[in-house]
């Protein structure tokens, strides 16, 4: 099984949507620090279920709970740090039919994970492949983003930049800062432009009301990463970043780079278009643009790290699709039952900021 990443910070993740309680531990945490678990429940929270029209029903506490590696003081004590989140709203009478006939919903893993597990896979909620696997990843995140404040001044931030077709206002008269972050840290759906983002909201509710969904894209951002993290090849910076954010489920692309003219766009560019100049700034080598997103050849550059994660629309959906009954070959009907998203772009936003956090302080400690 791969529920596992890190190099020298390792985290695996564990459960499933409909188990007793999901979690994560990990392993390589400094001794001595004094986890913050108000500020991991407030990213926690971020990213739970049922806090309004815009997500599913489902209403989860996700309040984390360390089962092992603090001392009687309350501090990482150097053994595995191992955390639990219970499960106490799933209903798992809404895949009774599903269980029974093994017909695959359209656009979720349950094909590919019974052609994996067969029928020991568990169904329900999508058992270990559900989106409720990344409130573990949220709390590692939430605690890799304490340590890379405390230890490098390293910051960590998403924007929702586009949901539904609608775009966020362009940031070009942003510059990617911690004023910037921090303003952004502050909303529920993080957008720069607030009607952009209230057009955004009556996408997502409209898409509901005809029972369908809507995916997005968000952009995270890192600020204060020091030129020299990362490894060429196979350890490159983005492969790391990489790995973690394509864990998140629904994620189908990732793009590097800050602006119009980064990430696939480059591919339409000349390389005098694409390549950024660099200068002095106060004898610190800076880029007057940042089009390769904070990272050359896999190691930073001291720019922000800006990358973008496109999501696809929630699978689940009241629409009727077709498909089969795996459990005696028959064609076959499904409309979606059990609650889900009709957009999870915006919930997904502090995961990939999780991700991203996560992936930067285990390159650090292998820097």
């Amino acid at each position: 099984m791969a529920n596992h990443i890190g190099e020298r910070v390792r985290l695996t993740i564990f459960g499933q949507s409909h188990a007793p309680a999901i979690g994560a531990v990990i392993e390589g945490l400094p001794a001595g620090f004094r986890v913050d678990w108000d500020a991991v429940q407030s990213w926690l929270d971020r990213r739970a279920p049922g806090r309004n029209a815009l997500s599913t029903s489902r209403r989860e506490a996700d309040v984390p709970r360390a089962l092992s590696g603090l001392n009687a003081n309350g501090e990482t004590c150097g053994a595995p740090l191992a955390i639990m989140i219970e499960n106490g709203d799933a209903r798992s009478g809404d895949y009774s039919s599903i269980i029974e006939t093994r017909a695959p919903r359209p656009g979720h893993a349950d094909f590919s994970a019974w052609a994996r597990f067969g029928e020991a896979h568990d169904a329900r909620g999508g058992g270990m492949f559900s989106g409720r696997l990344t409130a573990p990843l949220t709390a590692a995140g939430a605690i890799a983003a304490q340590l890379l404040a405390r230890d490098y001044g390293v910051e960590t931030g998403v924007r929702v930049a586009e949901c539904a077709g609608i775009e966020d206002r362009p940031r070009k008269a942003d510059p990617i800062d911690r004023a910037l972050l921090s303003k952004l840290r502050g909303q529920a759906f993080p957008v720069l432009d607030a009607d952009s983002g209230g057009r955004m909201r009556e996408a997502i509710l409209a898409a509901s009301a005809d029972r369908d969904s809507v995916g997005g894209i968000v952009e995270a951002y890192a600020v204060g990463v020091p030129a020299g993290w990362g490894s060429p090849m196979f350890g490159g910076l983005e492969n790391r970043i990489a790995q973690c954010v394509f864990g998140i489920p629904a994620v189908r692309g990732i793009a590097f780079g800050a602006g119009e003219n980064s990430g696939f766009a480059a591919a339409r560019m000349r390389g005098s278009g694409h390549n950024d100049a660099f200068f002095l700034d106060g004898g610190e080598v800076r880029t007057r643009t940042n089009r390769h997103g904070g990272i050359l050849g896999g190691i930073s550059t001291g720019m922000p790290i800006v990358f973008e994660a496109c999501f696809k629309p929630t699978p689940t959906i009241g629409i009727e699709q077709d498909s089969v009954e795996l459990v005696g070959s028959v064609q076959t009907v499904l409309k979606g039952t059990g609650r889900h998203d009709p957009c999870i772009v915006q919930r997904a936003a502090p995961v990939v900021e999780a991700g991203l956090a996560f992936a930067l302080l285990d390159v650090a400690y292998d820097s």
